[in-house]
């Protein structure tokens, strides 16, 4: 039928560029046939074919050798480029069938649910076995500095931060930031209608978690006390206000069980009212010059499916 022979053609057609530009670098028929591996009588039908589809002569064969007619001077250029694009689609196409990521080099911010993210990278494993993981974890922007100076590949995040060189994607939203204490700190509420203002936390010592990214130099993030404790991660943050040194704010499902085993505290903060925390959205973020092989899109999929 006529889908099948436009098929043909199509694959034909490729064949006789690769022949022409093949015949036009070597200088001979012959050379070319060599180089290609293939008979001459070949190389001679693909050229008539493509002539006769392009109803012109790209060769002049009157003489001992073929010329290039002046058609075929111009098409050669063309030839060329449409082989190179042909040839990187193959390659893209065969990075996929092959899997030819050995490793991949992941960034995640440590306010996602780690557990979720831990059967995300079960499922990953089951999938894509052959690959190494390398996961990092990274706070606040540093995130998007790993991805963006390529010490990662591909990067999870719960924060709006953006970059011309970037592509995010919004996969879904977390619960968010719930403010705690150890259920003998001052700030621990006595009544239920408490609320504390930013004067009240002012000589309340708060644990944050400092950001190492240059990109938030001069920056906080969430800071309302005065006097503050600075960790380099969240797991740290988490035991000293256990401990009972100071309070902060810790994702919700950090704290979940805590709150309900009475080990942690909320502290009512004025500004939040009565409301519930607000979600965190995640972002999916990579460099927009770098291409996904198999197993990075496989991440991506895992990961847009769990917190979709």
């Amino acid at each position: 039928n006529r889908s099948c022979k436009a098929i043909m053609l199509d694959a034909l057609t490729l064949d006789q560029l690769r022949v022409f530009v093949s015949i036009a670098d070597k200088g001979s028929f012959r050379a070319a046939a060599r180089s290609l591996g293939r008979a001459q009588s070949g190389l001679s039908s693909a050229i008539a074919n493509l002539e006769s589809e392009l109803r012109l002569p790209v060769f002049d064969r009157s003489q001992h050798r073929p010329v290039l007619t002046e058609a075929g001077k111009t098409l050669l250029g063309e030839a060329r480029t449409l082989l190179i694009k042909a040839d990187a689609f193959r390659a893209r196409a065969n990075s996929f069938s092959q899997g030819v990521e050995a490793e991949l080099r992941v960034a995640f911010d440590p306010l996602l649910p780690l557990p979720r993210v831990a059967g995300v990278i079960h499922r990953f494993h089951a999938e894509f076995q052959s690959v190494r993981l390398e996961l990092e974890t990274t706070p606040m922007t540093t995130t998007l500095a790993k991805v963006l100076e390529g010490d990662c590949d591909l990067g999870l995040t719960a924060s709006d931060e953006q970059d011309a060189r970037i592509a995010s994607e919004a996969i879904g939203d977390i619960a968010g930031m719930v403010a705690v204490c150890h259920p003998d700190h001052a700030l621990a509420p006595t009544e239920a209608k408490t609320r504390w203002t930013t004067v009240d936390l002012s000589d309340h010592l708060q644990i944050v978690v400092a950001d190492p990214s240059m990109r938030s130099q001069g920056r906080n993030f969430g800071v309302l006390s005065q006097k503050t404790y600075r960790v380099s991660d969240i797991a740290t943050k988490h035991a000293l206000i256990l401990a009972g040194v100071g309070w902060g704010n810790l994702p919700q499902w950090m704290v979940k069980d805590d709150i309900a085993a009475r080990r942690l505290a909320p502290v009512r903060l004025a500004m939040h009212g009565a409301q519930k925390p607000k979600p965190l959205p995640i972002y999916l973020v990579r460099r927009i010059d770098r291409q996904f092989g198999p197993a990075a899109s496989g991440l991506s999929r895992l990961l847009s499916e769990e917190f979709l």
